[in-house]
């Protein structure tokens, strides 16, 4: 195997310099080699200067992870969850777009500098890092929880067809085997310019926001200033609160993008420029969002249909009625693309990380031959979804909001290993984490938690007030504020557990790559590290499965 400069190693201390090795940490040996991006290439020994127009034929060969991640997340889930959101309140909760904004480019930069700089997938890495039972608990997590989302996927593929007048098993079908063969070329190239043609396919939005005349004053002061809705339930609005989350921020993200930087074989010499991919990206997902929110909130504002959620068809059928057939075909189209590109992104992270743990080889460079198990998962979550909404009288009902919701609640546990593994010197070195993003990846976890402790709470409690709502926020808090305190009292009386960083400088920065994985000392976790896994594996277990309880008390009275 033969290294760039920007591949090779340097001597020096064990944390920030990795030792030389004729091998790098990577799995797969296509994961290695020249970048060939959907709109140019860069060459595996092409390590020279760049001038400024060579700088954006650059950019263009990076772009993809980080715009392709972003506008996957903008599914069918969001579709339902951003225009059932407005359907029922308009636009006064579009204001969590805009608080998701950094949360979104602090989670997403940590999983692109742990694919540029490690070359692992992260089911592999915290498999590796914290042990078998939480590298097998990621990954059947993960299979389920993607399993039911691209499910979801097709319900939504279903709802734009029926409107569209598409008969459901051609529609159905026809996606499934486009959505297979996007990828069975053996060519990532061919699938980067296929997901990138469905990005731009997701622009459709924006003359249906411009055909429904928005009230862009009322939606600007909404972005601003949040507020709850007037006389609202508030456990019914805090569960759409979290659904929004879970639709925005979802755990697979964080897989698909550490694995799709990987298979590209993008390095930390060029995460400046995935950096601005990802800003791109981010961008692209809230101009969505903000506008479903506000045409969906003058299309039923009014009418009797306000306040009355179904699904995404009746929104297009709503849109149709209220803004015009043109803006409904819009949105259906959009809809479409949204689940085909969502449906593919879902299904490459969950084979990207099978193929990681089991060591597979699962690369978009090889083809169904050379890669057969990686290819399999990948199919058969999509057939066994299509098949599902195939299937009559299942009961899809509910199932794209609850999706969201499910993925809100198992979120804190995707931050937690994301944050210990980008402070893993031996893993990150000199790219690990700074102390302003480990305060705030830190808050963002504990209000994620306590999201999900007020979703708990009003299964328990469903008539909950904000007065119980404040009580459970300050008591949370309070009780985390001591459990850590008590923690780090203990880590300090035990001594430093982990080497301090070493001077580095940029061009060490560029070239640094983590050592293969046999060659990592054993991870050092403190008593704090400690208590926290323990306390998450408990609330997982008492948070997922009284959402399950939420979601059944609210499908059946609908029988």
């Amino acid at each position: 195997m033969t290294f760039s400069p920007e591949e090779a190693t340097l001597p020096g201390p064990p944390i920030l310099v990795q030792p030389a090795s004729e091998r790098g940490a990577q799995l797969d040996s296509e994961h290695v080699g020249d970048i060939r991006g959907g709109f140019g290439t860069i060459f595996m020994h092409d390590t020279g200067p760049r001038t400024r127009w060579s700088r954006l034929k650059t950019l263009l060969a990076i772009l993809g992870p980080g715009v392709i991640v972003m506008v996957g997340d903008n599914d069918a889930g969001a579709f339902g969850t951003y225009t059932q959101a407005a359907q029922n309140y308009g636009t006064t909760l579009v204001w969590t777009l805009l608080l998701l904004i950094p949360v979104l480019y602090v989670n997403q930069d940590m999983v692109l500098r742990l694919g540029a700089v490690t070359g692992v997938g992260h089911a592999r890495l915290i498999l590796e890092r914290f042990g078998k039972f939480w590298g097998a608990f990621s990954v059947i997590d993960l299979f389920i929880l993607n399993g039911l989302t691209i499910v979801t996927e097709f319900i939504g593929l279903n709802l734009a067809f029926d409107y569209l007048g598409v008969a459901k098993f051609w529609g159905i079908g026809i996606s499934a085997l486009v959505i297979m063969a996007s990828v069975s070329t053996g060519d990532l190239r061919r699938f980067e310019r296929f997901a990138l043609v469905l990005v731009f396919g997701s622009l459709l939005l924006v003359p249906v926001l411009l055909m429904s005349h928005p009230r862009v004053p009322q939606v600007a002061h909404d972005l601003f200033v949040p507020r709850f809705p007037a006389n609202a339930p508030v456990a019914d609005v805090m569960l759409l609160i979290i659904a929004i989350v879970g639709t925005t921020v979802a755990p697979w993200q964080l897989f698909f993008q550490q694995s799709y930087v990987i298979d590209k074989r993008i390095t930390p010499r060029f995460i400046p420029y995935e950096r601005i991919d990802l800003w791109l990206g981010i961008g692209l997902i809230i101009m969505g969002a903000v506008a479903m929110m506000a045409f969906t909130a003058v299309a039923f504002k009014g009418t009797p249909e306000y306040g009355h959620f179904k699904d995404a068809g009746a929104v297009a059928t709503g849109i149709g009625l209220h803004i015009g057939r043109t803006a409904g075909v819009f949105f259906a189209v959009a809809l479409i693309d949204a689940c085909i590109i969502g449906a593919a992104a879902v299904s490459l992270s969950t084979a990207y990380a099978i193929g990681d743990v089991l060591s597979m080889r699962h690369s978009l460079h090889r083809k169904m031959s050379d890669a057969k198990g990686f290819y399999a998962v990948y199919f058969a979550l999509i057939l066994i979804s299509a098949a599902v909404v195939l299937t009559p009288g299942a009961p899809l009902g509910l199932l794209t909001n609850a999706v969201q919701t499910l993925a809100g609640v198992l979120l804190p546990s995707a931050t937690v290993f994301l944050l210990l593994l980008c402070n893993d010197k031996a893993v990150l070195g000199p790219w690990a984490n700074d102390k302003k993003t480990n305060i705030f990846t830190s808050i963002v976890i504990a209000i994620l938690v306590m999201l999900s402790v007020i979703l708990t709470a009003s299964v328990l409690f469903p008539a909950i007030s904000a007065v119980h709502i404040f009580a459970i926020l300050v008591g949370g808090s309070a009780l985390a504020l001591l459990m850590s305190l008590g923690a780090r009292i203990i880590d300090a009386r035990r001594g430093p557990k982990t080497q301090r960083p070493i001077p580095c400088t940029a061009a060490d920065r560029k070239t640094w790559r983590m050592p293969p994985l046999d060659q990592l000392p054993p991870a050092r976790l403190t008593v704090l590290d400690r208590t926290w896994l323990v306390v998450l594996r408990g609330y997982l277990i008492v948070a997922a499965g009284l959402v399950l309880v939420r979601i059944i008390l609210l499908i059946v009275p609908r029988h």
